[in-house]
């Protein structure tokens, strides 16, 4: 028999195939283990993007209030700022006059104590002291306690005037803290649809030309309802008849509802109040202020301006609220519908109430 011939190795060819093989094997486990993440449905970023779209707008709501409380308090600093100055200035000219006393006296016999007080470096502390001493003529105790009352209300004002700037300087800090909040919201909510696929994006993009179209008629038709209304408002008020309700605050519901009905179109502006776009409670409070009538500015407070109304006694010009929270405000122009000011990256429309969670209805007095 002839000698076995022991196998050759694999050539370097073969071990190549061998070790994609093995690659692509293991590529092949790999991939049935792997659990990717699924793409998330049209459906599912439309709900997040409102979701967003509506905690954003809960914090406008309340960036309103901390802006309008800002305002407040820095009119009120200000205010205090002047007493403190104008309280100065008449320390200033007591001080003098005390001046003159203490020179007369000096030329006399010298200074009376309680005037050397009141001259020297801790006027507070001499008021107080002074209270307790009689060492002084009836002409200088006059002057004394008037300067010791101005001493006493110039010190409270200017402990009102830190306290106001310390809480501004808070306010101002929930300013930035709610804007932040508001822009993070809603750049997260832009960008989950840009995330979206080029198909998903058309279709969304269909979708809203077909709003649009649909809108702008509801628009046209609603402009019309809402100037006959505004028109039967007015002849009302101006013939008011037993079998007609009369509308809120009287004939002036037509320029409220006027007002809205010119902003149709306009963009939804987060903390806008006009001209050219507005928010929601920013778009009712200027329809009333057009009107002669002033409410709150956030939509929480003009709950608080007038008496709820029932849903089944709604008249055109009632604010209409929605949301557990009131952080959704509309005007309601007659048959089941109101003009708003919507959301980010819509227009002020019209709109069924009975779209979102309704909670209720005010007539401003």
């Amino acid at each position: 028999m002839g000698k076995r011939r022991k196998p050759s190795p694999p050539s370097r060819a073969r071990m190549a195939v061998l070790t994609t093989a093995m690659a692509a094997g293991g590529a092949v486990l790999a991939s049935g283990t792997a659990h990717a993440e699924p793409a998330p449905t049209l459906a599912s970023v439309k709900e997040q993007v409102d979701s967003l779209n509506e905690q954003a707008e809960q914090a406008i709501e309340r960036y309103n209030g901390f802006q309008a409380k800002q305002q407040k308090l820095q009119g009120d600093a200000n205010q205090i700022q002047e007493k403190v100055v104008r309280g100065q200035e008449t320390m200033n000219e007591l001080r003098t006059r005390l001046g003159s006393v203490a020179a007369d006296q000096y030329r006399n016999n010298g200074i009376d104590t309680s005037v050397q007080l009141m001259l020297d470096s801790d006027p507070a502390g001499y008021l107080e002291r002074a209270a307790v001493q009689n060492q002084v003529a009836d002409s200088q105790a006059s002057l004394l306690k008037q300067a010791q009352d101005e001493q006493r209300k110039l010190d409270q004002d200017r402990a009102e005037a830190t306290a106001t700037l310390a809480e501004l300087d808070s306010v101002g800090k929930q300013l930035v803290e709610q804007k932040n909040d508001i822009q993070t919201k809603l750049s997260k909510a832009q960008d989950m649809l840009n995330k979206l696929s080029a198909e998903d994006r058309a279709k969304i993009n269909a979708q809203q030309s077909a709003e649009k179209a649909k809108s702008e008629a509801k628009q046209a038709a609603a402009a019309g309802a809402a100037a006959a209304a505004a028109d039967r408002a007015s002849r009302s008020a101006d013939r008011p008849d037993v079998n007609t309700p009369v509308p809120p605050a009287g004939g002036r519901v037509a320029g409220i509802i006027g007002f809205a009905q010119a902003q149709l179109g306009k963009p939804y502006g987060w903390s806008r109040t006009g001209p050219d776009s507005f928010d929601c409670s920013g778009l009712t409070s200027m329809a009333y202020r057009s009107a002669g009538v002033t409410i709150p500015r956030m939509s929480q407070d003009q709950w608080k301006s007038g008496p709820h109304i029932d849903r089944a006694n709604l008249q055109p010009g009632d604010l209409v609220f929605f949301y557990d929270d009131l952080h959704h405000v509309g005007l309601y122009i007659g048959d089941g519908k109101m003009i708003h000011a919507p959301r980010t990256g819509k227009n002020i429309e019209v709109l069924p109430i009975s779209v979102m969670p309704y909670m209720g209805a005010v007539r401003p007095a």
